[in-house]
């Protein structure tokens, strides 16, 4: 009985404690920030002297007057941007340990060295980044973490585990069979795969990954080798989508590609022989290309000392112009291209050294930083919180030196980085 009176009377205490937290309004942080420049992604216009507010976290005015009790944060003579998108990463890999090199040691691991790979892409300009793939739900985790304070990171929109046929990609290929090594999404029938679209979605997945043909830095597996069926993929969609979640296909080949674009896949990541049907296919249905045109200049140059084998090597070498090469086709066709590194292929920190390639291969300097701004938000339904520096969104922004229209290198070396308003130092 006095349990119960304790209990009733603790309910009341707290009870009468929410009602006086409700009753006083809790002050809401703004911060003003100005700087000598800002792209307006959408116009491609710059905007001279821009004066941004930011409340909570959120844009709540751009010029205007300034709340006199707001702080101040003057960048100077710089040229503010969106907070940069990345749309394909992997927190919990890392390039410096290759082939067999990474058995030294401890399964979790991979997960500590993470929490670094997270930092180091933020300070490098990425505010959100879209985690296709990790082990043991450690984007999830990452994910919770930098929300709870207890990590320093980007927004992080998590993939878990990635979808796979049994030998394929995202298998694990490395072991011989007396290990009995199996990927922790692996199915071989449309209703495995969906029975697999709902545990990542119930452990914390906010996009879907699915392995639809071979790849470069798997084993046993090769590039333009379709791995999955068009109605495993359909399936793998559908699931994905009945449930409110993008997808994203792990595609080298052209008939892998063109199978994951009439399945409904929404994103193709690597895109690297997808021929002119498959462009053509992907701009009638409004698929999205993320095509990772940077890293095999990393990997070409350090790979073989940090243990990647010589086959991975051979992949690598043998797709790297052609996809290239198709990078400038599909964007001249005018279909919507996204940027996504492969982050864990190459160091974290480099990141921002894409943008250069992608000039390189028929990109202006604007569609570039569009395809990591407003184009990636489009690609990932969250419009609405990133991609530009318009009120409603969050208050995440990169500042450089110089103008990056006209030269958009500038991007590989932030002077500040913004995100929700709060400078990280």
């Amino acid at each position: 009985m006095l349990i119960i009176v304790r209990g009733y009377v603790l309910k009341s205490m707290l009870l009468a404690a929410a009602a006086v937290c409700a009753a006083v309004p809790v002050a809401a942080e703004t911060v003003v920030i100005t700087a000598a420049r800002m792209l307006d992604v959408e116009k491609g216009a710059i905007v001279q002297q821009p004066v941004i507010t930011v409340t909570d976290g959120r844009i709540t005015a751009i010029g205007g007057t300034a709340p006199a009790d707001a702080k101040r944060l003057d960048l100077g003579d710089v040229t503010l941007v969106p907070g940069l998108i990345d749309m394909h990463v992997h927190l919990d890999s890392t390039p410096l340990y290759g082939g067999y090199t990474g058995l030294q040691f401890t399964d979790t691991f991979w997960t500590a060295q993470g929490v670094g790979n997270a930092e180091a892409m933020l300070r490098a300009g990425f505010t959100t980044l879209r985690n296709l793939g990790s082990e043991n739900f450690n984007d999830v985790a990452y994910k919770q973490a930098i929300e709870e304070g207890l990590m320093v990171g980007p927004r992080i929109v998590p993939a878990a585990h990635a979808l796979s046929a049994t030998g394929g990609h995202c298998d694990s290929t490395f072991y011989p069979p007396s290990f009995n090594q199996r990927g922790k999404a692996v199915g071989d029938t449309p209703d495995e795969l969906r029975t697999h679209v709902r545990q990542q979605r119930k452990y914390g997945a906010e996009v879907i990954k699915v392995c639809a043909t071979g790849g470069v830095f798997s084993r046993n597996t090769e590039p333009g080798q379709q791995q999955l069926s068009e109605a495993e993929l359909r399936a793998v969609a559908d699931e994905a989508h009945q449930w409110g979640l993008k997808t994203a296909a792990h595609a080298h080949g052209a008939a892998g590609i063109k199978a994951a674009i009439r399945a409904g896949i929404d994103t193709i990541e690597h895109a690297s022989l997808i021929d002119d049907e498959g462009i053509r296919l992907a701009k009638e249905r409004g698929t999205y290309l993320s095509m990772d045109i940077y890293n095999t200049e990393y990997t070409q140059a350090e790979g073989a000392k940090n243990g990647v084998l010589e086959d991975n090597l051979r992949k690598d070498r043998e797709v790297a112009q052609i996809q290239r090469d198709n990078f400038r086709k599909a964007n001249a066709a005018g279909v919507k291209m996204v940027f996504g590194t492969d982050a864990g292929v190459m160091p974290h920190k480099d990141a921002g050294k894409q943008f250069r390639i992608m000039v390189q291969y028929g990109m202006s300097p604007l569609q570039a930083i569009r395809a990591a701004t407003v184009t990636a938000a489009e690609a990932l339904g969250r419009s609405k919180d990133v991609g530009t520096i318009t009120v409603g969104r969050y208050g995440d922004m990169v500042a450089v030196a110089g103008n990056p229209l006209s030269d958009v290198a500038v991007l590989e070396r932030p002077v500040a980085v913004i995100k929700g308003g709060a400078r990280i130092d």
